[in-house]
């Protein structure tokens, strides 16, 4: 099996200070909560089950928590969630490889806002978004933002195996049985995807699946 990227670049002990840089962001004046307002404009402002999938340190599904929302957050690293727990025990944080995810229920929505595509373990990049439109009931929304070329990737790419492109990303997509809604260039829904470095895109999960 391959090793993930992540864990290998990380070995698996960035949380700490994954955390701090955002901490330290915060005290600045950063915005650190533009794609936990994207996810709730989504819904509606109501009240909804959302799994965090690469959920990290738990930035993103701790404010939609705040906002109301009932928040189910899973990552490969342990270190990461470790600062989840530690910042929100009351979210349930669970240590899953989204490859083989299967957490026994349904949610209204499913957001990967930390770069996840790229950074999935080479060779898993359809089945996890299988697992992921697995969870997601009819009509249900799929909502995944992520770099496309080495300005906007986590890691220089000539250093890793190959991130599959978008359309890679739209075939795994359909062959899991979702349409796409939506496409723009940022969390904000505002800009156009023009073919930029960075794609924030959103799929609905088809009553019928194949």
């Amino acid at each position: 099996m391959p090793e993930n990227p992540w864990l290998s670049v990380t070995g698996g002990t960035a949380g700490p200070g994954y955390a701090a840089r955002f901490d330290e962001l915060a005290a600045e004046g950063a915005d650190l909560h533009g794609e936990a307002r994207r996810v709730h404009e989504l819904l509606a402002g109501e009240p909804s089950d959302v799994l965090d999938a690469g959920c990290g340190t738990g930035r993103v599904g701790i404010h939609l928590a705040e906002l109301g929302h009932r928040v189910v957050g899973v990552d490969l690293d342990a270190s990461m969630l470790d600062e989840a727990r530690r910042r929100a025990p009351g979210i349930e944080w669970h240590l899953r490889d989204l490859a083989t995810l299967d957490l026994g229920r349904r949610y209204d929505l499913v957001v990967g806002a930390g770069n996840i595509w790229p950074l999935l373990t080479p060779g898993t990049h359809a089945r996890v978004l299988a697992r992921l439109a697995a969870h997601l009931r009819p009509g249900g929304l799929l909502v995944l933002g992520f770099g496309l070329d080495d300005e906007h990737l986590p890691f220089e790419q000539a250093d890793h195996d190959p991130v599959p492109d978008l359309v890679a990303y739209d075939t795994a997509a359909v062959g899991a049985g979702l349409t796409l809604l939506t496409r723009t260039a940022d969390w904000e829904g505002v800009e156009p995807f023009a073919g930029g470095g960075y794609a924030v895109s959103v799929h609905t999960r088809r009553s019928c699946t194949p």
